[in-house]
């Protein structure tokens, strides 16, 4: 805890067994009273490992529901074990779980309700080994996002994210896609909410375990980032009414 806010850590795995015990030997236990992880329906023996680890909270779909399908499942059982701030982080590896300190206690102290890892800021991507073109695609996408959507953000494409228990109980993020724009219409969803948005740089490692999508799954995810966004301008300039934002009742 920090503030007497309780901390959870949230882990969307699939196909995780050869990194998950890295990640968790990492997490912070002084101060993250609890871990989920979500497995969807992984191939290996993700969860045999989460079991023999010691992770006691553990949700298991009985099918595949996409990375944002798991995110999904992620937050509701955070929510329901009483956190007060949540934190989502990938079990590759690929993330240290170093930063949740630092993520949390920008919001157990107010400063920001919402915080992202960026691998942008400082040299991180670079040094991690990221792809050319994956850094190049996040720059640009992260450009036109900035201007559609009136943020300045270093990049909108991170895996790292914090949030407070008020944010993700007013968005609506049961109406987001399975897939990986979840990302996006996410952080689309608060800042059309009104919430804003802080960042830390954050080293990341690009390497043969660790999750990534395929070239075509990337321009797939691309072209889903780009509607987001047009549909967030157009939204925000009374153009349209997208069901997107509509916000859950219980917070006003």
């Amino acid at each position: 805890m920090i503030n007497n806010q309780k901390i959870v850590v949230v882990l969307p795995a699939y196909n995780a067994e050869k990194t998950l015990e890295d990640t968790y030997k990492e997490i912070p236990f002084d101060i993250v009273d609890e871990v989920v992880i979500v497995d969807d329906k992984s191939r290996d023996n993700t969860l045999k490992v989460a079991k023999r680890i010691g992770i006691k909270q553990i949700v298991e779909h009985q099918e595949n529901k996409g990375y944002g399908g798991n995110q999904k499942s992620c937050y509701d059982k955070a929510l329901e074990l009483g956190a007060d701030i949540v934190v989502m982080l990938h079990p590759d590896y690929q993330y240290t779980p170093k930063l949740i300190p630092a993520m949390a206690h920008i919001i157990a102290n107010d400063i920001y309700p919402v915080v992202l890892g960026s691998r942008i800021l400082g040299n991180g991507a670079a040094k991690g080994g990221m792809p050319k073109y994956k850094y190049y695609a996040n720059r640009m996408l992260t450009l036109i996002q900035n201007l559609l959507i009136g943020q300045k953000l270093s990049e909108y494409h991170t895996g790292y994210r914090a949030f407070s228990k008020q944010v993700l109980q007013k968005i609506n993020f049961h109406s987001n896609s399975d897939d990986f724009v979840f990302d996006n219409q996410m952080l689309s969803q608060i800042f059309m909410a009104g919430y804003e948005i802080g960042e830390l740089t954050c080293p990341t490692k690009y390497f043969s375990d660790a999750s990534s999508i395929n070239f075509r799954r990337s321009v797939k995810y691309g072209f889903g980032v780009l509607k987001t966004s047009i549909i967030h301008y157009m939204h925000r300039k009374n153009i349209i009414n997208s069901g997107l934002y509509l916000t859950n009742n219980n917070q006003q």
